[in-house]
């Protein structure tokens, strides 16, 4: 695959990091850094290749390229599965919860002390920005959906180049299979210590646009696009296969179970077909006949007496012809005993045709392959609405998959502000770098597991505030009560005690007003 020029942008480095000095080999490295012979792994499903530092070069990673076509195409197709589909869906909406009243995801920005309100408040309407240009309010489902078939998004950042200052101005997806991220490692040889060792030299990635058929998964064009990094969201499953290093999607480890599903509900189903109707056997004594005159004496009878009604499969009609469903046909065996005359016995359909525990087998070995509990299989069992201990284990190890998910499915919103905090000149590389580790996103949660987890929390801490009653103000302090049994931090305490004093004040001021507008209410009652 040959290219040439670079397409898209790149961010510049920050004015206050210290200028990059040459090494001892011609290249750029950063302050303090020294040449190793390991070359950088991210695990993120880079194709990684060894090159010099020519204008035009020729890669050939078409293999590797069809492979990971071909495998989200297998992803794709089993997608389609009505039982797999039904499996993502449940992942889907359980990740991804749409409210009324609240957004899918909110920005978390408390954790951060070292910005300012004001940058912070910038950060916030930038992050409204990056969730118009996704249209998140109404897609958020279907790209979520996709990144989880295809184990990975690609989304074109558009900005306008004459002022980047105004941010992104357009995202435009990218199917996986059109285009592959690049890391070119140049190596030199040097002597360490008596030892020949190839070290890293330089680290150049970037992404390879090719154009595809719609039918294909190998490409239709040796020519492809180079794009620079900063211009492309990408990101992955983040389970990557030890073996080749490539990115493989959730739906990997249900390819085998599905696969023998379909085989065994084909097997199922033409087992069913050819064994479910009864027939006839017809013994006809055809006495000292020779063989020529027996078959035709048999040829005879057969069309004398044979159902000439049969049934279209395709179109459901009863038809009448005499082309006869051989499963559906009689058998005429010809007997010469003599002793015996013509009989006619019945030959049994199969038993046990109703029998389905291999297909509930395979269909519940799917479902534990896609981490959903298989309590959602079965229609008829009812939501439990009990209280924690009765939530099943399968419910809580689901639970957990989803925030797996979501944690890994936000980086997608992580890359995109990053981007357009820099170009919009709010933050810079040193800056985001300080901060990113502590950003959070709130994500809407619609799970009943979650509401009874946090009621039977609560629960505990208030039986525990009864025995500990006795003790308070002798052994332990009303403020300790607070930290470690309620979990109050100072805020919460300074606000719940304000909330408390105003709540009493107001108790206060209504029972002066009642006194007032009745004063003798009192004496009477007493009197009376």
């Amino acid at each position: 695959m040959a290219f040439k020029d670079i397409f898209g942008f790149s961010f510049k480095k920050d004015k206050q990091e210290s200028p990059q000095k040459e090494n001892e080999f011609g290249g750029l490295e950063p302050p303090k850094s020294q040449p190793s012979f390991v070359t950088p792994e991210d695990y993120d499903g880079t194709y990684v290749i060894e090159g010099g530092g020519f204008f035009s070069q020729y890669y050939d990673f078409g293999g590797a390229l069809i492979q990971e076509n071909t495998q989200i195409q297998q992803y794709r197709s089993l997608a389609l599965y009505p039982e797999v589909d039904r499996a993502i869906q449940d992942i889907v909406n359980d990740s991804i919860v749409f409210d009324d009243k609240y957004d899918c995801i909110k920005l978390d920005l408390d954790n951060i002390d070292t910005i300012s309100d004001n940058i912070k408040t910038k950060i916030h309407q930038e992050f409204k920005t990056v969730k118009k240009l996704l249209d998140f309010s109404n897609k958020a489902d279907d790209i979520f959906r996709r990144w989880y078939i295809d184990s990975k998004v690609f989304f074109h950042i558009i900005i306008d180049t004459n002022h980047p200052e105004k941010g992104i101005q357009q995202l435009r997806s990218i199917d996986p299979t059109m285009i592959q991220k690049v890391r070119k490692v140049e190596k030199e040889v040097k002597n360490v210590n008596h030892v020949n060792l190839a070290l890293v030299k330089n680290v150049e990635e970037f992404y390879v646009y090719t154009d595809l058929d719609k039918d294909s998964v190998t490409p239709t064009t040796t020519t492809g696009i180079k794009i620079s990094v900063d211009s492309i969201c990408y990101v992955h499953s983040g389970i990557v296969d030890s073996g080749s290093k490539r990115v493989v999607g959730y739906l990997q480890k249900a390819v085998r179970p599905v696969n023998m599903l379909r085989q065994i509900e084909d097997a199922v189903v033409i087992y069913r077909i050819s064994r479910a109707p009864e027939r006839r056997v017809f013994y006809v004594d055809v006495g000292n006949l020779p063989k020529q005159k027996a078959e035709q004496y048999i040829s005879s009878l057969m069309n004398k007496y044979r159902n000439k009604i049969t049934y279209d499969s395709k179109t459901g009609e009863i038809k009448d012809e005499r082309n006869h469903m051989s499963m559906l046909e009689d058998y005429w065996i010809p007997r010469r005993d003599g002793n015996r005359g013509t009989e006619i016995s019945l030959l049994d359909g199969g038993q046990n045709l109703g029998q389905m525990d291999d297909v509930d087998y395979l269909l519940k070995k799917v479902y534990r392959s896609l981490n959903v509990p298989i309590s959602r299989l079965e229609t008829s069992t009812g939501f439990n609405m009990g209280r924690q201990g009765e939530i099943t284990r399968d419910e809580v190890q689901f639970f957990k998959f989803i925030e797996k998910l979501r944690k890994r499915f936000s980086f997608l919103l992580l890359d995109l502000l990053k981007k357009q905090c820099l170009l919009k000149g709010i933050l810079t590389q040193n800056d985001w770098n300080n901060l990113a580790q502590d950003i959070r996103f709130d994500w809407n949660k619609d799970s009943h597991f979650n509401e009874l987890k946090e009621n039977e929390i609560m629960r505990e801490k208030v039986d525990m505030l009864n025995v500990m009653a006795n003790y308070t103000n002798q052994f332990f302090s009303a403020k300790w009560v607070r930290k470690h049994v309620l979990k109050q931090t100072d805020e919460e305490i300074n606000e719940m005690n304000q909330e408390i004093e105003e709540e009493q004040a107001k108790i206060m001021q209504q029972q002066i007003l009642q006194q007032q507008m009745n004063p003798e209410g009192k004496d009477q009652s007493e009197q009376m």
